[in-house]
């Protein structure tokens, strides 16, 4: 019996393992990517966390540094970042098909619940709900986890570290829409001209995600073709399907930030329209805020609550789709060749800057919006502490913790 190379990494020795087959371990993704749909509040940072816990601490489908250039690729795309990380990590363990896995999973439980929700909430308000309140503080721990483990494997030395706080400071009082692509992009040039490749990068394998250079090529062209034809298409066919499609393509495929960054684009345009009222608009946006998942699922709210919709169901899954869609053509398109560019040595000293980049963006993430949001009394900082605790020492599940906050939210705070 062959032994293992002593020098094989464990992530190696995982993916070594006997094969499931391409429709077993797109089974396995559909099932872990659920559990993390409907266990994963606090919105695109939080996700980031995780996904890191599931992916990388528990289930080891990828090293540190692999989680970390494909959170550095996602931040980079416009586009929902959560949801396109979790579409890459799924093509990574099982293909095309686990990307399907991932992307289907992690959004139809908070997607179900935002349609059947959009004629129940009219005119009320959610946000103020001590179960909501106790969300966001899980939200803080679960970001502030994410931001130390990262810390110390991607910013180690002094010149990372000092480039992780200039893009935090950076973040902080600069919050301009495309501010966060100019501090990933400078820590990029950054890394290239002044650092030197962490020693771990020279070991990284080549990653597979089961799609070839042509096929990234198509996808990234019908990126490029979507979102030129439909407009015109809108125009010519003056089909309500049609223009609904094209506006919520156009705000998937130009807003960068993903989460809340795409409020303010989803609302020029189906508000002015008369598509849906201001006072429908803020409170799906309020109970966007409840559940767990991406953020962007509050399109399929939108879709199944405007007026001119027959059908709720179908006006939110036209929405929903529409929104997403960029998001994965963009990801099936940049992974064929991010997977050779990493590899690269004169790339490994960027990606180092990216990654230091990201996680300082991190850090500010979490002062502004999740702790600012979410913590306003000594008690809310107690109920961070105590999560805080539960994640990183007591080391109890996320969806335990995240029971837990929603629980002291209702009764205590």
């Amino acid at each position: 019996m062959t032994g293992v190379d002593p020098a094989q990494r464990p992530e190696d020795t995982e993916r070594a393992q006997p094969d499931l087959g391409r429709i077993g371990r797109a089974g396995e993704v559909l099932l872990v990517a659920g559990r993390l749909g409907v266990t994963s509040f606090g919105g695109p940072i939080a996700h980031i966390g995780y996904f890191r816990a599931e992916y990388v601490s528990r289930r080891r489908w990828l090293s540190e540094e692999e989680f970390a250039d494909l959170v550095g690729l996602c931040q980079f795309l416009p586009g929902p970042a959560s949801s396109q990380l979790g579409i890459a990590i799924g093509m990574l363990r099982a293909g095309l098909l686990g990307g399907l896995a991932a992307w289907f999973a992690f959004t139809a439980p908070s997607a179900v619940a935002m349609i059947a929700l959009a004629d129940v909430i009219r005119g009320h308000d959610v946000t103020a709900a001590g179960w909501v309140h106790g969300l966001k503080l899980v939200a803080v721990a679960v970001v502030a986890q994410a931001v130390w483990s990262m810390w110390r494997t991607l910013a180690p030395d002094r010149a990372r570290s000092t480039l992780a706080v200039l893009a935090a400071i950076t973040a902080l009082l600069w919050t301009a829409p495309f501010a966060q692509v100019v501090v990933i992009a400078t820590g990029g040039i950054i890394g290239w001209r002044l650092l030197a490749a962490p020693a771990t990068t020279t070991r990284r394998a080549r990653l597979d995600f089961g799609v070839s250079r042509p096929a990234g090529i198509v996808a990234l062209s019908l990126f490029a073709a979507l979102l030129l034809a439909l407009p015109i298409a809108r125009q010519a066919t003056q089909s309500h399907t049609v223009a609904l499609t094209d506006s919520f393509y156009r705000s998937g495929a130009l807003v960068f930030g993903g989460g809340h960054v795409v409020l303010p684009l989803l609302e020029s345009q189906v508000v002015p329209p008369g598509w849906v009222s201001q006072q429908d608009f803020l409170a799906g946006y309020g109970a966007a805020q409840a559940v767990p998942g991406p953020l962007f699922t509050f399109a399929a709210y939108l879709g199944a609550v405007e007026r001119p919709s027959p059908n709720g169901v179908t006006g939110g899954t036209i929405a929903l789709l529409a929104i997403f869609l960029p998001a994965f053509l963009l990801v099936l398109g940049t992974l064929p060749f991010w997977s050779g560019l990493r590899r690269r040595a004169s790339f490994l000293t960027a990606l180092a800057g990216i990654n230091a980049a990201v996680v300082g963006l991190l850090l500010a993430a979490l002062y502004r919006p999740v702790f600012t949001s979410a913590v306003n009394t000594p008690r809310d900082f107690a109920v961070v502490v105590a999560a805080l605790g539960a994640l990183m020492l007591v080391r109890l599940p996320p969806w335990a913790v995240v029971l837990g906050c929603a629980l002291a939210g209702q009764f205590l705070l």
